[in-house]
């Protein structure tokens, strides 16, 4: 398995210890599972049945903003 060397300050370093602790995990365990985390590119469970579930009156679309001293554009 690969390795990386990792430079971090005395502080970070106590409080990956100390987090790492707790999950009961090696420091290369638990690193290795917050680096797997951060790069995976996933939605909360549930997140799309999140749309439209909020039934509130003050939501609306505003108008489109108006730009009358916008300058004609030149064809291309």
């Amino acid at each position: 398995m690969p390795q990386i060397s990792l430079y971090i300050d005395a502080e970070t370093l106590k409080e990956v210890e100390t987090a790492a602790n707790s999950a009961n995990l090696s420091i290369s365990k638990f690193v290795s599972r917050v680096i797997k985390k951060s790069l995976k590119s996933e939605w909360p469970e549930k997140f799309f049945q999140l749309f439209g579930s909020i039934h509130d009156d003050s939501f609306s679309v505003p108008d489109a903003p108006e730009f009358p001293a916008d300058l004609p554009r030149e064809l291309l």
